[in-house]
């Protein structure tokens, strides 16, 4: 392997020179970068990793702890947050808390010993029900950053991303009213205990209270028959003219009882879920979502964790992302 003191005898200058060149420094000429870079690159030179994270007393290694990867919403925050460790020199090292509070807390520890620079987490299910922080702020407080994103815990102070939940919902409900000229409008909720379902439900109610309308809303827990709940729910209720799913499947569900029991989509009844770019594609007719910008928000999210362990601002930042209504072939109008 080709070392920095064998570049800088081919080159006839010091292995300091060569070091700054290959770091673009303003103290080394354009000719000379221009060398050492054409003839790093024909020997296949490669940084030693190690030594540079000794002097540097960075890993340029960022932990990354997602509640899944089955939900297509999380593994697209991890494709836009590989995209940007990709061109800004980082690796991350990914863990799955499976939506517990001990594999979450497990993966922090496990990370946290210097493994590490900073870390992105969409905290598990089991934390945000039982509020659970202590964790996350023992990580903080050794002065190692944590960006939360989507789940989020109010009471940690760092840096958060987060979708604009509340009035997505509000708005895809508002247009369902007054576009559509639908009342009999049915919310599904199976994450009513997070923070995200929780605002959903907010937006969704607000809309419908500030038409004068009734809201419904189907409460699925995970130990439901989520097909048949729809479907009893569907034939007992037959006025329910517009769905609302705040999560990326049971908007897909709905659609198959609706049509199970022959009604006309969106004729009948119109169908707003949640998701990304390629769930219109998992149903027929294609649904109409609330498109949530997942590779947008793991973009984003990487970006704002380098800046804060790459610069002395020591600001804390809460970034909202507005979502944006797709209307496919479940609903009437765009």
């Amino acid at each position: 392997m080709t070392t920095l003191k064998e570049l800088a005898k081919l080159l006839n200058i010091s292995v300091s020179t060569v070091s700054k060149a290959l770091n673009d420094s303003h103290e080394i000429s354009e000719n000379t970068k221009k060398r050492v870079r054409e003839l790093a690159n024909n020997l296949n030179y490669k940084p030693n990793r190690i030594a540079q994270q000794l002097k540097s007393n960075k890993t340029r290694t960022i932990g990354v702890i997602l509640p899944t990867v089955t939900n297509p919403f999380f593994a697209e925050v991890l494709h836009g947050i590989e995209s940007v460790a990709a061109n800004s020199d980082y690796d991350i090292i990914v863990c799955l808390s499976n939506e517990t509070l001990y594999k979450e807390e497990r993966s922090l520890e496990l990370l946290a010993n210097g493994s590490v620079d900073g870390f992105i987490l969409a905290v598990a299910r089991e934390s945000q029900i039982q509020n659970h922080t202590a964790h996350l702020q023992k990580v903080i407080d050794s002065n190692i950053p944590i960006l939360l994103f989507d789940r989020v815990m109010e009471n940690v102070d760092c840096n958060k991303i987060i979708v604009d939940d509340y009035q997505s919902v509000f708005d895809a409900t508002l247009h369902l009213i007054q576009k559509e000229k639908r009342s009999q409008i049915l919310l599904l909720s199976n994450i009513e205990e997070l923070s995200v379902g929780k605002l959903r439900i907010n937006g969704y109610t607000k809309a419908m209270q500030s038409q004068n309308l009734e809201p419904k809303v189907l409460r699925l827990s995970h130990n439901d028959k989520v097909e048949q709940s729809i479907l009893n729910y569907l034939e007992e209720n037959p006025n329910i003219d517009a769905i609302i799913s705040i999560d990326h499947v049971t908007g897909i569900v709905a659609i198959n009882m609706a049509k199970k029991l022959g009604k006309n989509i969106p004729k009948d009844l119109s169908v707003i879920g949640f998701g990304y770019e390629n769930t219109p594609l998992l149903s027929d007719p294609k649904i109409s979502l609330v498109h949530q910008m997942a590779f947008k928000i793991g973009k984003m999210s990487m970006d704002l964790l380098i800046e804060s362990i790459t610069t002395t601002d020591t600001e804390l930042k809460t970034i909202v992302i507005p979502s944006e209504l797709e209307f496919n072939q479940t609903t009437l109008f765009k």
